[in-house]
């Protein structure tokens, strides 16, 4: 079973420095374990190392899921799960502002104010 590092301080410095910027405060932050698949060809489950805030009725989630490696999703209900659209980041900045973005890019387009694709 692969073992991955927990959370560093500097890596906590670096979302909570992004989020800050973001809404003009510091936003609780909650630091949990979760199991995912690494690879979508993976039997097992992989622990990981997590950082979970709520900001509004949005809930946010970024995984570390190696060394330089992290995912990100938001959601507001279980049924409500959205991702940046990039599957792994390997720098954790682009992974917090993308995650930010692409929730800000979705409460737009939920008002409207950006047209969504149409196939």
């Amino acid at each position: 079973m692969t073992e991955i590092a927990d959370i560093k301080d500097s890596e906590m410095w670096i979302i909570k420095t992004t989020l800050k910027e973001r809404y003009g405060e510091d936003l609780e932050l909650q630091l949990a374990d979760g199991e995912i698949r690494l690879s979508p060809s993976d039997r097992e489950l992989t622990s990981c190392p997590m950082v979970i805030w709520e900001a509004d009725d949005c809930h946010f989630v970024i995984m570390k899921t190696g060394d330089r490696k992290y995912r990100s999703q938001f959601f507001y209900r279980g049924y409500q799960q959205y991702g940046t659209g990039i599957h792994e980041y390997d720098d954790l900045t682009e992974c917090t502002v993308g995650l930010l973005q692409a929730q800000a890019d979705h409460v737009a387009q939920e008002r409207g104010d950006i047209e969504t694709k149409r196939r």
